[in-house]
């Protein structure tokens, strides 16, 4: 049982690096303005996705119910949905925030041009290192959420074959839970490093890696779209 527990625990690590999950993290990086924020966003999609994986799971094995393939199919379709909206919103945000040049000056006295950018609603942070710090993400914890509840039909078809015992399938999914909950935190982290370097010496670089990041996770939402069966049905 500790050997499949800790299987569980790997495979969740690994979950963690689908494509789709990849995209989506990426672009709520995006909105944060350091690495612990960013670490945070990954952490809460991985409790939101283990939050419905339990729930819905959970309550599906002690019942020993299944879910159907049509319910899938949609619940694949919301994802593909949620990825492009975030991938509009990444892009849409790089467009609202313009980057202009100021003068900045040092506690020395040096005086430079500051390349600075920020939505037009937002404060103008004078010395461009003191922010305020981040609420608890909400969006990160619904997107996770939602991937759960599309990863949920695959995670129980596996327990449901392999395991005999409700109890220990609903453990499985636990340990699976917080395998992907670790493995996004340290993505997340990761992903968080070009962000943050660009973000602070290359206004340039940092706007082409949102551009790609928006981008990319439009496509990846494109993709998870067309390969649903209710799309693939509507092909010729």
């Amino acid at each position: 049982m500790i050997s499949l527990l800790l299987l569980g625990l790997v495979l969740g690590m690994r979950h963690a690096l689908e494509a789709d999950h990849l995209a989506a993290v990426a672009s709520l990086a995006t909105r944060s303005k350091g690495m612990r924020g960013t670490v945070l966003q990954g952490a809460v999609w991985g409790l939101g996705h283990t939050m419905t994986l339990l729930v819905v799971g959970g309550a599906c094995l002690l019942l020993r119910a299944a879910i159907s393939e049509r319910v899938a199919a949609a619940l694949e379709g919301a994802v593909g949905v949620m990825l492009l909206l975030l991938g509009a919103d990444v892009l849409r945000r790089m467009r609202q925030r313009r980057v202009h040049l100021h003068v900045h000056r040092h506690a020395d006295g040096t005086v430079h041009l500051h390349a600075h950018r920020h939505a037009p609603e937002e404060a103008h942070d004078r010395d461009h290192h003191q922010h305020a710090h981040e609420g608890f993400p909400l969006r990160a914890l619904l997107v996770g959420m939602v991937h759960g509840l599309a990863g949920s039909a695959a995670l129980l078809l596996l327990t449901l074959t392999t395991l005999s015992s409700a109890w220990l399938g609903v453990a499985y999914i636990a340990v699976f839970g917080v395998g992907s909950i670790a493995g996004m935190a340290v993505l997340a982290a990761v992903i968080s490093l070009p962000l943050q370097g660009t973000a602070r010496h290359l206004t340039g670089w940092y706007n082409g890696l949102e551009a790609v990041i928006g981008a990319g996770t439009l496509l990846v939402g494109a993709w998870v779209l067309y390969n649903t069966s209710w799309v693939q049905s509507l092909l010729p």
